[in-house]
């Protein structure tokens, strides 16, 4: 077989790392015997890629090596670019505590949203060279089954109407953020008012001291704080003073924030910290301007009572048979096992950052999903192990109920998005009732 390769990556990860695992994996499919074209190098740039891309035009099949997190936008362009069968390979790393240094398995999940809502088919590994069926992949296989949604199973009351504030647009190649606000009326009464970044980062620059302090004070709380940066800090903490003012004058619910690149390049400060200070108030926010996200996260509170957590999922261990839900900084601290610290950016090396692994008990993750362009209700229940920090900012060890690999066969089969919401408790029926009434099928993952 002629194989078109493209090994993706971005430089905001450990380059070096990612290298020794892509000579890993070249080495695995040489081993097959198979012409290999595209590129041997990672690919961390736009004409590169392009180049890489355009060797590929007639193959037998295009294997995507995701080596470090990437958005979807390249991965979209190759697929209608080449006819051939598809296939993507994503490697895990190990949970040592550090920084996330490759991320690959959030880029597989971006992707398999992305190739649903264009309705392109493809194949999937995720493990190390040595632990993966790398030629049952490029003979066609490895495809996950469609997703198998039933009824909800109650019907509860239609959810009070939300208002959420999405401030900047959400980051190219990021479909799993993408939302049509007249259908989000019509499902869930949820109106979103759009506001500028510039018009965040301004209020933040004018916010007086005093409605800053209340901030302040909770990061002086944390053992490690004189560590940061103080004008760093100081920036940070000003946008959740900032936030807090819009949140009173708008009445909204909750947010979705653009949170990188341009607080970082732009701005000077982490929206992260603040983030879990307002998610801790109840009043959630989500990244990456993940409008559904939001909405997802203002339902969960409603029903669980509590605080609530957006996290992508970074790891599937099948050998240990748990997951790991992360997010670079900003779960509430309420939901700490271990005494929070603080911390900067793992890739932008900025403050403030929260720094926490999640305490062990029962979960419900949830998410209203437009995987495939038709909205489900996507719900899993697991517990929350007592398990060190898999990785720094906050993260825990989930086993899913339903089992690691039927979880993980509906969570890329289905396209889901890479964000899920979680909280606390077991909360799988009212939701189900959530979803009952305003009539959405439900995905249980692994059920």
């Amino acid at each position: 077989m002629k194989i078109g390769v493209l090994p993706l990556a971005r430089a905001t990860f450990d380059v070096p790392y990612a290298e020794e695992k892509l000579a890993a994996m070249l080495a695995e499919l040489d081993a097959l015997g198979h012409q290999v074209v595209g590129s041997r190098d990672l690919l961390t740039d736009a004409q590169a890629a392009q180049a890489a891309l355009e060797a590929c035009g007639n193959v037998d099949f295009l294997l995507v090596l995701q080596v470090t997190f990437t958005d979807a936008a390249f991965i979209v362009q190759a697929a209608h670019a080449v006819a051939a069968p598809m296939g993507i390979w994503a490697v895990p790393e190990p949970r040592l505590g550090g920084r996330l240094r490759l991320n690959a398995f959030c880029g597989l999940n971006l992707a398999s949203h992305a190739l649903g809502l264009n309705g392109r088919t493809f194949g999937w590994l995720y493990g190390g060279p040595g632990q993966v069926d790398l030629a049952g992949l490029l003979a066609g296989g490895h495809q996950s089954p469609a997703p198998r949604l039933r009824p909800a199973r109650a019907t509860g009351s239609v959810p009070q109407p939300m208002k959420i504030a999405r401030i900047g647009a959400h980051p190219e190649g990021f479909d799993t953020c993408a939302y049509d606000g007249d259908a989000l009326r019509t499902l869930v009464g949820a109106s979103v008012q759009e506001m500028s970044l510039d018009a965040l980062f301004d209020r933040a620059r004018r916010m007086p001291e005093a409605a800053t302090a209340p901030y302040r004070a909770q990061a002086n709380a944390l053992p490690n704080v004189g560590d940061m940066d103080s004008d760093e800090l100081d920036r940070s903490l000003r946008l959740a003073s900032a936030l807090e003012s819009i949140q009173r004058e708008g009445a909204f619910d909750g947010f979705a924030i653009r949170c990188w690149p341009e607080t970082f390049t732009e701005y000077g400060g982490a929206v992260c910290g603040p983030v879990s200070m307002m998610g801790e108030a109840r009043v959630p926010c989500a990244c990456e301007a993940d409008v559904y996200g939001a909405v997802t996260q203002v339902l969960l509170q409603r029903v669980a009572d509590a605080p609530v957590f957006l996290a992508d999922i970074v790891d599937m261990d099948a050998a240990d048979g748990t997951g790991v839900v992360w997010h670079c900084g900003q779960a509430p601290r309420s939901m700490a096992a271990t005494t929070p610290h603080a911390t900067i950016h793992t890739n932008r090396k900025q403050a403030l950052l929260l720094e926490f692994a999640l305490k062990p008990g029962p979960v419900t993750l949830f998410r209203i999903s437009q995987a495939h362009g038709n909205p489900r209700a996507v719900i899993a229940r697991g517990e929350m192990l007592d398990r060190p920090m898999a990785f720094t900012g906050t993260s825990g060890v989930i086993r899913f109920e339903n089992g690691l690999e039927a979880s993980l066969r509906d969570l890329i089969g289905a396209g889901l998005e890479h964000h899920m919401a979680l909280a606390y408790g077991d909360h799988a029926e009212a939701l189900e009732a959530v979803a009952g009434a305003i009539g959405l099928p439900v995905l249980e993952l692994g059920a």
